[in-house]
C-alpha cells in the first residue's frame, strides 16, 4: 500500500477515535456528572461507570486504538 493510502486510513481512524471519545465521556458525563478525561484512565475507580452501554461504547473506543496502534506499527515496520 502507498503511503497516501496508510496516510488516508490513519487519518479516517484519528477522526473516528476522536468521535468515539467524545461519546464515551458523554455518557460517563451522564452516568457520573463532574467526571474528568483523567478520571476516566481508571474507570473500574467509579462504580457508576458500571453500566452495559458505557462498557459498549468503551469496547468500541479499545477497538479502534488498537487498529489505530497496529496501522501505525506496520507503517513503521515497512520505514
Amino acid at each position: 500500500m502507498s503511503d497516501e493510502g496508510w496516510n488516508e486510513i490513519e487519518t479516517l481512524l484519528v477522526t473516528m477515535e476522536e468521535h468515539q471519545v467524545a461519546k464515551v465521556f458523554m455518557l460517563a458525563r451522564r452516568l457520573k456528572p463532574g467526571i474528568t478525561h483523567e478520571d476516566m484512565r481508571n474507570p473500574h475507580d467509579f462504580p457508576e461507570l458500571a453500566d452495559t452501554d458505557w462498557h459498549f461504547e468503551d469496547g468500541i473506543l479499545t477497538g479502534i486504538q488498537t487498529v489505530l496502534t497496529a496501522v501505525r506499527a506496520r507503517r513503521r515496520e515497512r520505514s
